[in-house]
């Protein structure tokens, strides 16, 4: 029986090779899609560190950390949350508008290594947008990126990375057509960036600080703050950010789930 599988699974995972190359071709000739995704992140990353270069950002605990340590690692988070929620949400509904979703039940290639391929493609470009926007950083903004923190901080880019994605999938059970997956998607997380300490460093009345402890935006926003933190001791590990990406991470799999489970075409 090994050795009737052993082909089988060969050809999947070189389907699923072949599948991530043409994502990753998709995406970066899709001007629209990755000069909104990737390159609008980077552009805010420049505009924002140089109005407010030279300005410090006051610590709960007393003390200052410069606005760029503050901004970069947050601007991070948003780079994040569009290539892999806003990305993978309007993606998603104009590949099942499209019938496309629909056709993958006859085709060659597996459903679970077509949405495998389409999430190590949105990974890859997850890596590539952090090692850019911490590179600009560092050479441009004199941010350090320190040994000891570092696992705090991939542990929350793995979890941020993995919620979003499925969250992204799982939002199109909600999408009644492509036509409105841009305003349903970024309806759902523009909003919650302003009130999730990404822009500016602000004190929020506490009901609205609350809504924003709840969801996914401020704990990998925050996450990534706190590993980028200078005063930060330890490994850099947040574990109420982590516990609440990890609880959005369940939620996002349950959606996603439920929505390749589902007859493509409908919506709840």
């Amino acid at each position: 029986m090994s050795s009737v599988q052993t082909p089988s699974l060969r050809r999947d995972i070189g389907l699923v090779g072949w599948q991530i190359r043409y994502e990753q071709r998709a995406y970066w000739r899709n001007r629209g899609r990755a000069v909104f995704t990737f390159v609008f992140p980077l552009m805010f990353l420049v505009i924002f560190a140089a109005v407010f270069h030279g300005t410090v950002v006051p610590q709960p605990g007393g003390g200052t950390i410069p606005y760029d340590e503050f901004f970069v690692p947050g601007i991070l988070a948003y780079a994040v949350i569009a290539t892999t929620y806003v990305n993978m949400g309007i993606s998603t509904a104009i590949l099942r508008d499209e019938g496309v979703l629909k056709r993958m039940q006859g085709a060659p290639l597996p459903r679970w290594a077509y949405v495998a391929a389409r999430i190590v493609s949105t990974v890859l470009i997850v890596v590539a947008i952090t090692v850019v926007t911490v590179g600009i950083g560092v050479i441009a903004y004199g941010v350090t990126v320190r040994a000891s923190t570092l696992p705090g901080a991939i542990a929350t880019l793995i979890l941020g990375t993995t919620a979003f994605t499925t969250l992204g999938i799982g939002i199109v059970l909600f999408i009644s057509d492509a036509e409105a997956a841009p305003v349903l998607v970024n309806l759902t997380i523009l909003p919650l960036t302003f009130i999730s300490g990404i822009w500016f460093p602000h004190k929020l009345p506490t009901w609205l600080s609350d809504i924003a402890k709840v969801f996914p935006v401020r704990p990998l926003a925050n996450g990534l703050q706190y590993a980028f933190n200078q005063n930060t001791t330890g490994a850099g590990f947040n574990g109420s950010d982590l516990a609440t990406l990890a609880i959005w991470t369940v939620i996002g799999i349950y959606l996603m789930l439920r929505f390749l489970r589902r007859p493509q075409g409908e919506v709840v």
